[in-house]
This record gives C-alpha cells, structure tokens and sequence, in this order.
C-alpha cells in the first residue's frame, strides 16, 4: 500500500548539485526507493539512471523494492570516481 509518508532524502557527489540541495524532506505518497527516485527524478534534472546508483534506507543498504514505512530516511548514492 503506498499511502502518504513523510520521508528525508538525502543527496551526495552528482545527485546533490543536480537538486540543488543536500537532503529534503518530503510528504509523498510511493510505494519504495525506485518510485521514490522515479518522482524525484521529475522534480529534480537527474542524469544518472536508477541503474547506475546504490540506495541506503536507515543507513542500511537496500533494494529498491523495500517497502517504504512513515518516517523514513533515504540515502541515493552515486557512483564515486576513484583514483
């Protein structure tokens, strides 16, 4: 069931300059992480595609079909250039 949740969303590297902020904090009605990042996606100019990114819920690695519970805290990680 995906009602209304209120979630905190944090971005880093690519995700955070593409918002324009570091983390927000959202009323929003969606079922897990990929319909998460599918929303954010039409808000915000992301390029990278869900493919390309990790997502942490609770500071715990997650799959993107997780339910998503009242209050909870999402981490969209990009890959990270290494040298």
């Amino acid at each position: 069931m995906s009602g209304m949740k209120n979630l905190h969303i944090q971005y880093f590297a690519i995700l955070r300059e593409q918002a324009g902020v570091g983390e927000e904090s959202l009323r929003i009605a969606v079922a897990d992480p990929a319909a998460l990042y599918a929303e954010l996606a039409q808000r915000h100019p992301f390029k990278l595609r869900r493919e390309q990114l990790k997502v942490a819920v609770n500071a715990e690695f997650s799959s993107w079909d997780r339910e998503l519970h009242d209050g909870d805290k999402v981490v969209f990680i990009p890959p990270v250039a290494g040298g």
